[in-house]
């Protein structure tokens, strides 16, 4: 009674300017909800491609070939056993292995439309980072392997640091050789692109260290596989160390490359993606099974003719 006797003894232009206001409010409320629930929606909906992101691979028989004796290089290799169980799956159901290349051009940048004989299928990205030798004393035999049971290849991106490659004269036992390199690109299963020269933090040097480790990465790689492929197919795209960047990083990277990759086990959804050197990529450890992994990848979205935005 006494809030009626409040609006009777208001002038009526002062009740018409609180209707007014608790109307626009009321509109206000509806949008934002409308507008949050759009942003749900495009976000559970966005396409997605997961990025799974390797380092090496041991064989369970020998572990210790070939493997760098520190706790964390021993964490982050994953198993030769549990790697084919993957490749076997994603291979037995048509996913399309995309280089960095392909993610650029047809999904990130989007200049080129979908070929028609990828429609239908998922697509995924395997990467491997740091080259390790394990890479094609283990991976390489078992993509040769898969490739003759069912036919088409399944393609790694290498992420390499061309400082720790082995050299001739100086073998290693730990770091892939450009001569490794050369086979495995030769025979279509390598994508070779960059991890910087060698595997420094990009956020913790000084400029002119940062030029020398994005551009010289960039240049023996291309020197490595001289003769094989037009320059601007090598290394054109980088996955930084330890996945760390920042501004400057990312500003200096688009001097050299096409897009970058980071570490921040997330899926890319690409109604997302504000910055092509800001790509997520999953961290793939020996705690991830290949269980695991396969769900991750069935995370992918099913391509059609409409092209990802």
């Amino acid at each position: 009674m006494e809030r009626l006797v409040w609006f009777k003894a208001l002038p009526p232009i002062q009740i018409r300017r609180n209707k007014t206001l608790s109307f626009l409010l009321r509109i206000l409320a509806v949008s934002f909800a409308l507008l949050l629930t759009t942003s749900v929606l495009s976000y559970l909906t966005a396409p997605k491609v997961p990025i799974l992101g390797f380092h090496g691979i041991h064989d369970r028989n020998q572990p210790n070939i070939g493997m760098i004796q520190n706790p964390i290089a021993k964490r982050m290799s994953y198993p030769m056993q549990d790697m084919e169980i993957l490749l076997d799956h994603l291979l037995s159901h048509n996913y399309w292995f995309l280089s960095a290349q392909e993610l650029y051009d047809f999904f990130i940048a989007e200049n080129r439309a979908i070929p028609l004989e990828h429609i239908g299928q998922k697509p995924i990205v395997l990467s491997f980072d740091d080259s390790y030798e394990t890479i094609h004393t283990n991976l390489l035999p078992t993509l040769k392997k898969l490739e003759t049971r069912y036919g088409k290849k399944a393609k790694a991106i290498l992420f390499l640091n061309p400082g720790t490659l082995s050299k001739p004269g100086h073998p290693s036992t730990t770091y892939l050789s450009c001569e490794d390199l050369r086979v495995g690109f030769t025979e279509g299963f390598y994508d070779i692109q960059s991890h910087g020269l060698t595997h420094k933090n990009l956020t913790q040097i000084a400029i002119p260290d940062l030029k020398v480790e994005l551009a010289q990465a960039q240049t023996q790689l291309r020197d490595c596989m001289a003769g094989l492929a037009p320059a601007e197919a090598i290394a054109a795209h980088i996955a930084y160390p330890y996945g760390a960047a920042n501004r400057q990083v990312e500003a200096i990277a688009a001097q050299y490359y096409s897009s970058g990759f980071l570490y921040n086990s997330r899926i890319l959804r690409f109604c997302w993606l504000k910055n092509r050197y800001a790509i997520s990529r999953l961290t793939v450890n020996r705690e991830k099974s290949a269980a695991r992994l396969i769900q991750m990848a069935e995370k992918s979205t099913v391509l059609t003719h409409k092209q990802p935005s």
